[in-house]
């Protein structure tokens, strides 16, 4: 059965086919199909087709008759040649050229599962019939950028994305006979992924979590920036000099604890001992020194930290790191030291943050036999995130119980960490001319909370290492999904840097703009349906895509806890 013409090209350009139907009989049969994000055929004068999707349709009175014509706005988005269809919009058809509804078998054509497009991600809103199948390779190893005003499915998106990649389907484990090799990390903000992946103990689904209480993460692994942005305050006068010798005192004290180490620097990972730190500090700030020579008074020493370091022969600067007691200043023989008195706001804090309950995962996590972490158990730290401790293929990391204060440095630390191994591991499958073959995702839910586009050097550390794996992290086998309700205030660069997009509704004006700026040029307009969007649809662009597409996304079984709470249900309850 040939197919009827609906109209005919007025205006063509690479953005945007305007065409013209002049018969109203036309237009109200085929209505159904004439819709907006709907998509049509036109002719490109050979055996070629170009497909647009519609983006606007207009009436125009003709007479005085009320006899009315249709303007359709179009927007190219790829073409049909030899029976294959192709992205783009490099053929562009001549005002004239006949325009159709467009086929079943052309949208099978597009849509079908063929070759590299076979993940199933939702089926069309437009046409509930076809699925849409996405290129996983281009999509999971290249970063995603997810949105979506808050209640309009993020968690439940994310969920049901991360259960088809790791074989979760219907509260069931796909690959309960074999594990596979999938490893996602996801930063975790308000508590709801757990429940999303969390199976009955018979489907041998193995869920990493990591909360406040079981999540290890030495102080000592913290680079400078880090360190300094939890010990000292930047807007103090003398901040400089709190900067200097607390420097200084990790330097020494790392080469104390770590003969074995050269070229030890203030962002050198090795054990160190805060607490001697702490006492170097203390010892500047009341020390005492000869009037002429310039010289430490010390009456007396600790003989612990000489038994503690057998090996080394401490000078007097090492001994500022036990309990010393100096010798009492007097007038013209006896001064203080350059800093007396200087310290007193530095090491009360210290001391403060040292005794933090709430701190005690970064200030004093423990071993399981109740010992501190040494520089010799860095693999054991590290295997809490990389998913080799249990074979777990998710590692969730539950931020909800973090004290505001740390929750970017955790972020970064984690994040550097994961980026460091990647980072290693590549360049050792390098030098066997292979590459990782243990990829990485790591999901940030609620980003803009930890990697704002503007905020205070608080957030300095979990920025820079987050848009350093945005940078480079794709060449070391280490993908982002950044997810978020407000777009318009997560860091450019992070964005910058995502080569697809899902967008579920959008109801922020700024966000929409910001949003529809970021998506690649042919998909544009078809960005103005965010507002509209209903709960769980969503637009895809992207690499990974054939076309920009709306589609739909059946809900994850289990469920993350992440539903609105029914207020008036609950408050009618007696």
């Amino acid at each position: 059965m040939s197919q009827v013409i609906i109209g005919k090209v007025s205006e063509s350009s690479p953005s945007s086919i305007v065409i013209e139907i002049k018969d109203e009989a036309i237009f109200e049969a085929q209505k159904v199909h004439l819709q907006i994000g709907k998509y049509v055929e036109i002719s490109d004068g050979n055996l070629n087709k170009v497909v647009a999707v519609i983006q606007n349709i207009k009436s125009i009175i003709v007479d005085s008759n009320d006899k009315l014509k249709f303007s359709i706005l179009t927007q190219p988005i790829g073409y049909i040649e030899d029976n294959v269809f192709i992205r783009g919009a490099s053929l562009i058809p001549s005002p004239t050229e006949p325009a159709y509804i467009i086929e079943q078998e052309t949208l099978d054509l597009i849509f079908h599962s063929n070759g590299e497009y076979n993940f199933p991600l939702g089926k069309l809103v437009q046409n509930k019939k076809i699925n849409l199948y996405i290129d996983p390779n281009k999509f999971f190893s290249k970063h995603i950028a997810l949105v979506g005003s808050t209640g309009s499915g993020k968690s439940c998106t994310v969920s049901k994305i991360l259960q088809d990649v790791v074989g979760v389907t219907e509260a069931k484990n796909k690959f309960s006979d074999k594990q596979k090799n999938a490893h996602v990390i996801i930063f975790d903000i308000h508590a709801e992924y757990e429940a999303a992946f969390k199976l009955h103990e018979d489907e041998k689904f193995t869920l990493n979590i990591l909360d406040a209480e079981s999540l290890k993460l030495p102080y000592w692994l913290m680079n400078s920036e880090e360190l300094e942005s939890i010990f000292i305050e930047s807007n103090e006068l003398n901040s400089h000099n709190q900067v200097a010798q607390f420097k200084r005192a990790v330097i020494l004290n790392k080469e104390l604890h770590n003969p074995k180490s050269e070229k030890i620097t203030y962002d050198t990972p090795v054990y160190f001992d805060i607490n001697q730190v702490l006492k170097f500090i203390k010892n500047h700030n009341i020390l005492t020194k000869d009037a002429d020579t310039g010289e430490i008074k010390i009456d007396e020493l600790d003989p612990a930290l000489a038994l503690q370091f057998p090996h080394i022969t401490l000078t007097t600067e090492m001994q500022l790191f036990g309990n010393v007691k100096f010798t009492e200043k007097k007038s013209g023989k006896i001064n203080g030291g350059h800093y007396a008195g200087e310290f007193n706001r530095f090491s009360t804090r210290l001391e403060a943050k040292l005794q933090d309950k709430r701190l005690e995962f970064l200030i004093n996590p423990l071993k399981k036999n109740k010992t501190v972490f040494q520089s010799k158990d860095f693999e054991d730290i590290l295997k809490q995130f990389i998913g080799y401790i249990d074979k777990a293929n998710v590692t969730i990391i539950d931020l909800s119980g973090i004290p505001f204060e740390v929750l970017s440095i955790t972020v970064s630390l984690i994040a550097r960490l994961v980026f460091d191994f990647a980072f290693h591991y590549s360049k050792l499958k390098h030098k066997e001319d292979g590459q990782n073959d243990i990829p990485f995702m790591i999901v940030c839910e609620e980003a803009h909370n930890y990697i704002p586009r503007s905020g205070g050097a608080e957030f300095n550390s979990s920025k820079k290492s987050i848009e350093r794996i945005a940078k480079e992290g794709r060449k070391y086998g280490l993908s982002l999904m950044v997810v978020s309700q407000r777009p318009s205030e997560v860091s450019e660069t992070i964005f910058s840097q995502c080569n697809n997009f899902i967008s579920l509704r959008l109801t922020n004006v700024n966000d929409q703009a910001y949003v529809k700026a970021l998506m690649p040029e042919n998909s544009n307009a078809i960005a103005d349906i965010l507002p509209n969007l209903g709960q769980g649809e969503c637009l895809i662009v992207g690499d990974a895509t054939i076309i920009p597409s709306v589609v739909k996304l059946d809900l994850p079984n289990p469920e993350p806890k992440s539903q609105s709470i029914k207020f008036q249900d609950e408050w009618q309850k007696e």
